[in-house]
């Protein structure tokens, strides 16, 4: 009673410091786990847990709410390794207390936390379970008590999203405290169950505060119309001829030049694979149709003679051109082969490099740029003007 009325006499002075607050209804919804503490390890005692209240906030501080827990519970012998299940029941009468409220002036706040506290009934029931485990009466003398209807005391602390929003989240953990014959097992003390859930509620039933009594009313005086005319600015849209500039595309053709080189062993004149050369020069054929490819072959002086040179320097060019021909495609009109055998040494200072073919080429491409130029044309702009009228005030 000392609580109901600490908490109503906290409700009262937040009111008188919030007119603008209106109360409201909800209900909820909740799922999440429960715990009922016994000599077991925890992490086999866990089960699902659900709820549904009904509640009315009356002041920006106190509600309260009818809350039905329900669903199933569990405990065990640690010992002897065994654990047992049943089903419960508890419906409580539960008040709120909004500590947010209390110590904050934000009404429209992202969170809310709330105190809770609360007496009930509970019920068990479905003890198959335990009773089929075979044990002592004298062990679990409460497992053939068909009353297993005890009290239940809660106090817990729950989070809520804004209260002013019609829908809101909420997280809540309870303590119970329930009567000794709750799991069957007596020890002369009360149990514990421990609860935490995730609630969704529906906020309805919006109706304004009552008024404290210390607002004062004043009489509104009829008030006689007054006109007179004044004089406004306005700006309309005229057309107006203007030079503006544009931008026109120009085409440009630039020169694009190849230059490539592929190396050979020695009496070595094909193109096993198809080289990135090969690839890079065919590319360049199909962007510039019209370009002519010239493949010189070239041999090195250090070996064999100028015979022999000759020949495995023209096969190099003429090879490379078959290949461009016949594994990429290329126009066999547009490549010219020749050979320079070791009549010309492209790198005198390194003579196996020698061992070579250059690809020279040159085309055209086109680049498109863009130009500045000045036109007349017909524009919308903004013109001031003066107008007059009637306002009555």
């Amino acid at each position: 009673m000392t609580l109901a009325a600490s908490m109503l006499l906290m409700g009262g002075v937040a009111m008188a410091q919030s007119n603008n607050w209106k109360s409201f209804s909800y209900v909820e919804a909740q799922g999440g786990l429960q715990l009922t503490s016994t000599n077991a390890p925890m992490d086999k005692l866990f089960t699902p847990t659900a709820a549904l209240s009904f509640g009315h906030y009356f002041t920006p501080v106190v509600g309260a709410r009818l809350h039905v827990n329900a669903w199933q519970s569990k405990s065990g012998f640690k010992d002897l390794d065994l654990y047992y299940k049943w089903k419960y029941i508890t419906p409580d009468l539960d008040l709120m207390l909004n500590l947010s409220n209390i110590f904050g002036k934000n009404q429209d706040r992202l969170l809310n936390v709330i105190l809770l506290g609360g007496v009930g009934l509970n019920y068990a029931w479905d003890n198959d379970e335990l009773k089929g485990l075979g044990l002592s009466p004298k062990l679990v003398p409460l497992a053939w008590d068909d009353n297993r209807l005890s009290h239940n005391l809660r106090a817990g602390l729950r989070l809520e999203t804004n209260q002013s929003k019609p829908l809101g989240l909420s997280l809540e953990v309870n303590a119970n405290s329930l009567d000794d014959r709750f799991n069957s097992k007596t020890n002369d003390m009360d149990d514990w169950q421990f609860t935490a859930m995730i609630g969704l509620s529906y906020r309805f039933g919006y109706k304004a505060a009552k008024c404290c009594g210390k607002c004062e009313k004043t009489v509104t005086k009829p008030v006689t119309p007054v006109t007179h005319e004044v004089e406004e600015t306005v700006w309309e849209e005229v057309p107006v001829k203007k030079m503006v500039k544009e931008k026109r595309p120009v085409e440009k053709v630039e020169p694009v030049k190849l230059h490539k080189e592929v190396f050979y062993a020695i009496c070595i004149s094909d193109n096993e694979n198809p080289s990135k050369v090969q690839q890079e020069v065919a590319k360049f054929m199909k962007e510039n149709p019209q370009a002519k490819v010239y493949i010189v072959g070239y041999a090195d002086k250090g070996t064999g003679n100028a015979k022999v040179n000759k020949m495995y320097a023209m096969k190099r060019a003429n090879t490379f051109k078959k290949d461009l021909v016949e594994k990429h495609g290329c126009n066999a009109d547009n490549i010219i082969t020749d050979s320079k055998g070791d009549t010309v040494q492209p790198f005198p200072n390194d003579n196996d490099k020698n061992r070579c073919v250059i690809i020279d080429a040159e085309g055209q491409h086109k680049v498109t740029t863009y130009e500045e130029y000045e036109v007349e044309k017909t524009v919308m702009e903004k013109v001031e003007k003066k107008v007059k009228r009637i306002v009555t005030e």
